[in-house]
């Protein structure tokens, strides 16, 4: 009975949606792991958030590239905890009227989030610059904003 009560009120395939949520927990457990491992390179003990000016200028030059990274990984990281709280109810809302396109979407966001993280941490780019390669994942977000606006929108149009 529960499941055709929620066929009723929610399309069959919001499921997609559900999973495209779920897949942004288990990519928050990623970053978490990530920053970890770059904070074991870098040496700094919890409760270190960042490595900061003094640690570096008196880390020898491996160290303090290590140190450097650990800042990117955990920038990273922030900035997808930043975003996290729009996405969620965004995919949420917008996957009641769109749920394949917003899975879609927050499929693609949670792509272009690794590609940000991996890209931020590039041993290459001593500058953070590698971050810009995903930095596409406004385009999903926004796409996103857009779709839950129009939920809101045929809600108060009665067009839903």
């Amino acid at each position: 009975m529960a499941a055709t009560l929620a066929s009723n009120i929610v399309p069959p395939v919001y499921g997609y949606t559900i999973l495209a949520v779920t897949g942004t927990f288990f990519l928050g457990f990623w970053h978490g792991l990530r920053v970890g491992q770059f904070r074991k390179a870098a040496g700094l003990g919890y409760p270190t958030p960042y490595a900061d000016t003094a640690q570096m200028n008196a880390a020898d030059p491996e160290k303090k590239k290590a140190m450097y990274l650990f800042n990117c990984a955990q920038r990273a990281h922030g900035n997808f905890l930043e975003n996290l709280p729009c996405v969620v109810p965004a995919m949420l809302i917008g996957g009641l009227r769109f749920p394949v396109a917003t899975a879609l979407a927050g499929l693609g966001w949670g792509i272009s989030r690794i590609v940000y993280a991996v890209g931020y941490t590039d041993k290459n780019k001593t500058n953070g610059s590698g971050r810009m390669l995903g930095s596409f994942f406004w385009l999903f977000q926004l796409g996103m904003f857009v779709m839950t606006g129009m939920v809101g929108y045929d809600l108060i149009s009665k067009t839903f």
